[in-house]
């Protein structure tokens, strides 16, 4: 009777948990024989349930020994593809459920299947490892995306049918384009006599999972960001190329891209701001990039900390960034705020030195001499600044926000920012700088405002 129970029990498990009755049928795997499997679709199509549930197939299905869960970094793979909602762990039925040694960074399901978690943030660890089945989550967010995935694919040999599982949201990066055109193409393998498929690609949007969603929520996130590139991008999973006439190339950003732990010494480093008119929910963001020049004439962008900000929380930022990246001044445009920018800025710090510039000229005529300092390859991203990149990337000389749904406020930052460091204000005789936070001893701020009609940057 007891082993009636327990088998009862672990009938109405498996039910429960049955996911080929739940699932989309897009969101099973696809049949015959591949290598590897790209899922690209936007947040919330359920990507993280489909790794989880393939990883749980393929390791009791007994044809694997090994499996390899990539993510972003050690913290992404425990919270989201092992420990998640749906990671893993969660989905797992009772009676075929992995045992989690986190230390280890381990799984070992029941027939003695093993997965072991790595971070793209540490690419050489997946040089000795080897497996017959990897699970890539979020590979479009990964540093060094190429390196990383050379590696994974480099492991994948144990087996007669090693493959790999990507789940990610969109972005073009050069692996996914490579990915992409290797869509469909079929390979003759030697060793089996057979052919298999090289990539199958799965596309989706957020909407398609939406039963499973909260539907306010997303009818909120496609009100504010549908139809605007990111919106393409993180809603609809469209792999976005770069936009016709766009003053950017993703092409060249990529080119001279550096890892984070690759930052060279500053000669000179500066936060540049480009604030809001005001701080509602779907207010404009207030600007704010960090970037620096080296003593060869090379730009880098440090970091981007742009936001739905009031003035006194932008006035913080900036100030913090400003400490915490040793600037030399905080850059800010005072069309739409004047003297009110100046004194939000003195009311977190008295003498925090700051240079007031004023645009009279069109956005895109100021982009242009920054563009152009990308083209020559002078620019170096240090990290990914994915919104950003993409509003540099969709950015044309006849831009219209009305039209795009959006105001470049990052792309006004980092313009103002470089402008600053190149010395290429010059180029711009109706823009006025303004250094100010000069003050005596006795504390009076001392007048040293000009016109630059012939002044050089310093």
């Amino acid at each position: 009777m007891t082993s009636l129970a327990a088998l009862a029990l672990e009938l109405a498990d498996a039910l429960e948990t049955d996911w080929r009755s739940k699932a989309r049928p897009e969101q099973i795997h696809p049949p015959g024989d591949w290598a590897t499997w790209l899922v690209l679709a936007g947040r919330g199509y359920g990507k993280t349930r489909m790794g989880a549930e393939w990883v749980q197939e393929r390791a009791m299905s007994g044809s694997v020994s090994r499996i390899g869960l990539v993510a972003p970094t050690a913290p992404d793979a425990r919270d989201v593809m092992i420990e998640g909602a749906s990671g893993i762990m969660a989905i797992a039925p009772k009676h075929a459920r992995p045992d989690y040694q986190p230390a280890l960074r381990r799984l070992t399901w029941p027939n003695g299947c093993v997965a072991t978690a790595f971070s793209a943030e540490e690419p050489d660890r997946l040089r000795g490892p080897q497996h017959g089945a990897l699970w890539a989550d979020e590979l479009a967010a990964w540093p060094d995306a190429h390196k990383v995935w050379e590696q994974c694919e480099m492991g994948l040999r144990l087996g007669r049918q090693p493959q790999a599982l990507i789940t990610t949201t969109p972005r073009p990066i050069p692996v996914i384009r490579d990915l992409l055109s290797r869509e469909g193409v079929v390979i003759y393998d030697e060793d089996t006599k057979s052919h298999y498929v090289d990539v199958i690609v799965t596309r989706g949007k957020t909407a398609d999972n939406i039963k499973n969603l909260a539907p306010r929520r997303v009818r909120k996130l496609y009100d504010q960001y549908g139809g605007t590139r990111l919106g393409r991008q993180e809603l609809e999973g469209e792999v976005l190329t770069d936009t016709p006439g766009a003053l950017w190339r993703l092409e060249d950003i990529d080119r001279t891209r550096l890892p984070v732990e690759a930052e060279p010494d500053m000669k000179r480093v500066v936060v540049a701001v480009d604030p809001a008119v005001s701080s509602r929910e779907k207010s404009n963001l207030t600007g704010l990039v960090v970037a620096g020049v080296d003593a060869d004439g090379h730009f880098y962008v440090l970091a981007d900390r742009s936001d739905v900000l009031t003035p006194d929380a932008w006035g913080q930022r900036a100030v913090a960034l400003y400490r915490a990246f040793k600037a030399d001044r905080i850059v800010c445009e005072v069309n739409q705020g004047g003297d009110m920018v100046e004194s939000t800025i003195r009311n977190v710090d008295p003498n925090a030195p700051v240079r007031k510039v004023h645009a009279s000229r069109g956005k895109a005529v100021r982009a242009e001499p920054v563009a152009a300092l990308y083209e020559q390859g002078r620019v170096h991203h240090v990290g990914e600044f994915r919104q950003l990149e993409d509003q540099c990337c969709s950015f044309t000389s006849d831009f219209d926000r009305r039209r795009a749904g959006y105001s470049p406020d990052r792309l006004d930052a980092l313009v103002w920012a470089l402008t600053e460091l190149s010395g290429r204000g010059q180029i711009e005789p109706d823009v006025i700088i303004e250094p100010v936070g000069i003050r005596n001893e006795g504390g009076t701020r001392l007048d040293l405002s000009w016109s630059l009609g012939s002044y050089e940057m310093d």
